[in-house]
């Protein structure tokens, strides 16, 4: 049961404004983002000692072990600064990988300022960088922060300067602190109070909130998590969804402390949740604006539904838990708007479900969450974009396996999505990186040195040969070193064909993809000599054909299962053998006939892991 707070009165609802600070926190991938945060509900006393756990604000198992933040989370602190004054501090704590840019976007738009959180052993980073000019598109106020000043390769006045270079701003200004041993965190809050402006907005104007996040729980329905940014929002309020047009009558009202915390109404300029009762977030939609039903107002600008950029086949390993994969990716939607899926069936792995992710990232987390929350065995297929055909009719379809593939005589261009890639690396390692990028079709834009030491590359290439291997082969060619930040550029048209297998004459579409042409030789050889490897031998020989069209480009042949027909014939006549083995050919082509390979499964992952 939620505790009730009730919302205290003050005379002036301007005044109540000026003492308000909304903020984020916004890092790359492990430079302490939520060690800060834990720091921040400590020193603020939001949580006692007793309460503390390491990285409160990452609810999940995965969070936790992968030191990344997936679900945005608020949380109110009150602060006594040494103005004397008491403040209301709301700390929205972003996603802190590239897949979820959207989600961190939405969390800045709900904010006035942003600590913008360094490591000082490892500098500026990709995400630093991106997540940094997401804030300055949103006009936050940035606080450039150095942590982990306490570790013994630290180098806090070099980072400091580049940090100072890259914002215009004196090093000596910027805040030195060691999250994980409580250095400079009242210096952080003093720098807060004093320059992150307080929140604007109109408390007797037509109700507009953001909702930056959402979760569905079991009793409540959708919680949304809001920024109210105009008017006020209280129980009697019946509230539409600008994008989506839900109607609902709020079930409770509050705020994060950081337990969720019940409170009379939520005025312009505060953060909170609305517990709404629909029944799935696709109603209620990150960066969607909650309206008051009776006063509509005009929508808050940003919002975009989310768009899978990857997509992959899941499939049950015990053909018996269809309907349990089925319940599981159900659940796991309630809470990702994100998440689409659509019923497949495959020749090769049964019945099964199509699932677009924002990225691979995303990929990795359902799959992790479908094993550990759900306990479920399941194979995913090799992953592959979205593509975009054009008919001759005019007409654009969107082709997302290689099935789909319209055939050539009604297509006029295949069109790939093409990404914005920035990496981050010492310059010794400059050559191997070129040299993997090219040979991916990446296109080079730029090359900017950082300092005397590391290099921003900037390229553009396709996101079909990102998602295979392509940051595992960046981390191996830079030994760890290189970072590696990617947005959507745009679609482009591309020589893309189709290359089918066939396996005794037959097509086997679960292995068939979309690949430009200029690689469908190298890949087909690729996949027939890795197939051979993996398919059990026949008693016949099974010809094993990568096609593009009518047109073989490769070919290899699992030989067949030899039967010694000449053992029961010894002595006589030479004619007696050749009848023999005459009668063996014959039997053998007729069994070529009529036979079927049968793919293991082992086989089709095998095949998954095909290497350049």
């Amino acid at each position: 049961m939620a505790d009730i707070l009730t919302t205290p009165s003050v005379a002036g609802e301007t005044d109540t404004l000026a003492y308000i600070r909304n903020f984020c926190i916004i890092a790359h991938v492990d430079h302490g983002k939520s060690t800060l945060a834990d720091r921040l509900l400590e020193f603020t006393g939001t949580l006692s000692k007793r309460e503390m756990q390491e990285q409160v604000l990452d609810s999940m198992d995965i969070e936790r072990e992968k030191g990344v933040t997936i679900k945005a989370s608020a949380v109110r602190m009150t602060y006594r600064a040494d103005d004397g004054q008491t403040y209301e501090m709301n700390l929205i704590d972003t996603p802190g990988h590239v897949d979820f840019a959207y989600e961190v976007s939405r969390a800045l738009n709900a904010c006035e300022g942003a600590l913008l959180v360094v490591d000082a052993s490892q500098g500026i980073e990709a995400q630093t960088l991106a997540n940094l000019y997401l804030a300055l598109e949103a006009n936050l106020h940035v606080i450039p922060v150095i942590n982990k000043i306490d570790l013994p390769h630290a180098r806090p006045d070099e980072v400091a300067q580049e940090v100072g270079n890259l914002l215009g701003d004196d090093p000596a200004n910027i805040l030195r602190i060691s999250a994980k041993e409580g250095i400079g965190i009242k210096d952080v809050l003093e720098r807060i109070v004093r320059e992150v402006p307080p929140p604007k907005g109109d408390p007797t104007a037509p109700l507009q909130a953001l909702i930056f996040d959402s979760h569905y729980d079991a009793y409540k329905g959708v919680i949304a998590y809001v920024r109210v940014v105009n008017g006020r929002v209280n129980m009697k309020t019946r509230l539409r969804m600008a994008a989506t047009g839900a109607t609902c009558e709020p079930l409770e009202i509050g705020m994060f402390t950081p337990r969720m915390t019940a409170v009379d109404e939520l005025r312009a300029g505060e953060v909170g949740y609305v517990a709404t009762g629909l029944k799935s977030v696709r109603e209620c939609r990150v960066g969607d604006t909650m309206l008051d039903a009776a006063q509509p107002a005009e929508p808050l600008k940003g919002y975009r539904p989310a768009k899978p950029m990857v997509f992959a086949s899941i499939f049950p390993t015990y053909a018996e838990d269809y309907p349990l994969l089925r319940d599981a990716l159900e659940k796991l939607q309630l809470n990702d708007a994100s998440l689409t899926f659509t019923p497949e069936n495959s020749t090769a792995l049964g019945f099964g479900f199509r699932v677009g992710f924002l990225g691979l990232f995303h990929m990795e987390i359902i799959q992790e969450r479908l094993e550990r929350e759900y306990d479920l065995d399941v194979v995913i297929t090799a992953p592959s974009v979205e593509y975009e055909a054009v008919l001759t009719n005019g007409q654009v379809i969107k082709v997302d396996r290689p099935a789909d593939m319209p055939d050539p005589s009604r297509l006029v261009e295949m069109r790939e999505p093409w990404m914005k890639i920035e990496i981050f690396t010492p310059k010794e390692y400059i050559g191997p990186i070129m040299e993997l990028v090219t040979r991916r079709r990446g296109v080079s834009e730029s090359m900017e040195y950082l300092d005397a030491n590391r290099v921003v590359l900037k390229y553009r290439m396709p996101l079909a040969e990102m998602i295979v291997d392509f940051y595992d082969k960046l981390k191996s060619v830079t030994r760890g070193y290189a970072s590696l930040d990617y947005q959507f550029d745009s679609y482009r048209a591309g020589d893309l064909v189709k290359l089918n297998i066939l396996i005794n004459g037959e097509p086997l579409d679960s292995l068939a993809m979309i690949v430009h042409r200029d690689q469908a030789y190298a890949r087909g050889s690729a996949l027939a000599k890795k197939i051979k490897e993996a398919i059990p031998r026949q008693l016949f020989e099974v010809p094993i054909q990568a096609a593009v069209g009518g047109r073989i480009v490769a070919r290899e042949t699992k030989p067949a299962l030899r039967k010694d027909v000449l053992a029961k014939c010894y002595g006589g006549d030479v004619t007696r053998k050749r009848k023999l083995l005459e009668k063996q050919k014959e039997g053998k082509r007729r069994m070529k006939m009529f036979g079927s390979v049968e793919i293991p499964q082992e086989a089709f992952m095998a095949v998954l892991k095909l290497e350049e």
